[in-house]
């Protein structure tokens, strides 16, 4: 390969998916990736994808389109997407679809499907696989199509190549350097290097928020700062909001464990348990039913971390309190697995879960009092399936899960990355969660609009810088 038409750097699946689509349409790719495989944040990305209006719905007799999809969106994020760049993704999205469906992908045959871990769409439109997580499978129909380019020419992949700085001529930008001093050129460079949900300090400027995340390691903001390197906007400032509870990491590390996450969705679950602060105060309704509503108020509990306390006969009754845990297996964890506790009495399990001793037993006795009455006076929960009373008792640690960064580089309706004055810089694009997942999703989750998003402008981008070579 002699000078390629566009550099992508990140091969995660708005990269490859960019990659792929220039090739497929004539185009030549270097495609630079840090790790030592290609995938991104695949092998840790639940896998969910969403569209309105293609084959699966299609055959489930399912009426949607993009625009009902763009409605849904529009809702859920109280209008605080961009719409310009929603409509686009939403339009490209079926086509991403039929794309990974006619390349392999193996679908949940329960899908199309709503789904209550984010505020719920109106029209069942999000596929997964029936693996957990999601991802793999996707990338497993990705290497192939990415493969067959490179034995043909087309794509010229460097894994273990990171990418340091941007070159420029003149304001635009004409190339790349990586780690080990080499230099290389294109018309076009694609930034598709993920979000920042695995670097603390970036984190903590951007976000102003705790980390803990299930972001892959991967994750470290390099796209975003090289594009503020040579002037580039941000976008997305403020949108932060966390998901709704994940057990403590261990050994050190930021990442949750995510196979293992408390089941803290009331339409899937209905609790048995309560949830309290630091104080040992309750802070909302626990069988609140919209999680959007949830995530909400935990940005205004102490540290956005709370502990789910029950008793030995929810314990039993409730199934299961934590995803890929039996009761058993649970109670097993107490004592040996940070912020799993198991006491005797509540007083000593507020001293072990670092919790206020008489805060957390008038909560208890208080609700308990609500169960006896029918009827919680405090914030209106209606399920209250029996009082906290059998011994022993049981108290889990959450913490406020990054998914996704809400931040990113300012990108115009082309994906071409702009200045603070909104100008745009020549030769420099961005794609998937290095825009900032508010771009699509405004400060909210919407299913499906992370990994979805990503594919879709990376195939658009692709197939236009294809087109436009020469």
């Amino acid at each position: 390969m002699g000078v390629p038409t566009t550099i992508v750097v990140g091969a995660g699946p708005g990269g490859l998916a960019c990659a792929i689509a220039a090739a497929d349409a004539g185009g030549t790719v270097l495609l630079l990736e840090k790790a030592p495989d290609v995938g991104g944040a695949l092998p840790y990305s639940g896998g969910h994808l969403s569209a309105g209006g293609f084959s699966l719905q299609h055959e489930r007799g399912i009426s949607d389109d993009p625009e009902r999809h763009f409605d849904d969106v529009w809702r859920i994020s109280r209008g605080a997407a961009r719409a310009d760049l929603t409509r686009l993704t939403l339009r490209e999205q079926p086509a991403v679809l039929e794309w990974l469906l006619a390349a392999g992908l193996i679908v949940d045959p329960g899908t199309p499907r709503i789904v209550y871990g984010h505020e719920p769409y109106r029209t069942p439109r999000t596929v997964h696989a029936t693996t957990v997580p999601g991802g793999p499978a996707i990338l497993a129909v990705l290497r192939p199509m990415l493969d067959a380019h490179r034995a043909a020419g087309r794509i010229d992949l460097r894994c273990e190549a990171r990418v340091t700085e941007l070159l420029t001529e003149g304001g635009a930008v004409v190339g790349v350097a990586t780690a080990d001093g080499a230099r290389w050129r294109a018309p076009a460079v694609v930034l598709a290097t993920g979000g920042f949900g695995y670097a603390p300090e970036l984190f903590a400027e951007l976000e102003g928020a705790p980390l803990t995340t299930s972001a892959a390691p991967t994750s470290t903001g390099d796209g975003l700062l090289m594009g503020r390197s040579v002037g580039a906007g941000l976008q997305g400032l403020g949108c932060y909001i966390p998901t709704f509870g994940g057990l403590p990491p261990v050994d050190g590390d930021l990442r949750v464990d995510w196979a293992h996450r408390p089941h803290l969705v009331a339409p899937e679950r209905p609790p048995w348990e309560i949830y309290v602060d630091r104080a040992g105060s309750r802070w909302i309704a626990e069988d609140e039913p919209s999680i959007d509503h949830k995530e909400r108020v935990l940005t205004t509990v102490d540290r956005m971390t709370f502990w789910t306390v029950f008793d030995a006969h929810a314990l039993r009754e409730s199934y299961p309190m934590v995803h890929g845990w039996s009761a058993a297996e649970l109670d097993a964890q107490c004592g040996r697995r940070r912020g799993v506790h198991r006491a005797s009495g509540l007083a000593e399990l507020a001293g072990l879960a670092g919790v206020d001793p008489a805060g957390l037993s008038a909560t208890v006795a208080r609700y308990n009092g609500f169960v006896a009455d029918g009827r919680d006076a405090d914030f209106g929960r209606t399920y209250l399936p029996a009082p906290i009373v059998e011994p022993p008792f049981y108290a889990l640690e959450n913490h406020p899960v990054t998914l996704i960064t809400f931040a990113g580089l300012d990108v115009d309706e082309l994906l071409r990355v702009r200045r603070a004055d909104g100008t745009t810089i020549p030769g420099l694009y961005a794609v998937g969660e290095v825009i900032g997942s508010a771009a699509v999703n405004g400060n909210a989750f919407c299913s499906g609009m992370c990994l979805t998003p990503a594919m879709a402008f990376g195939r658009l981008v692709g197939r236009r810088l294809a087109g436009t070579a020469g």
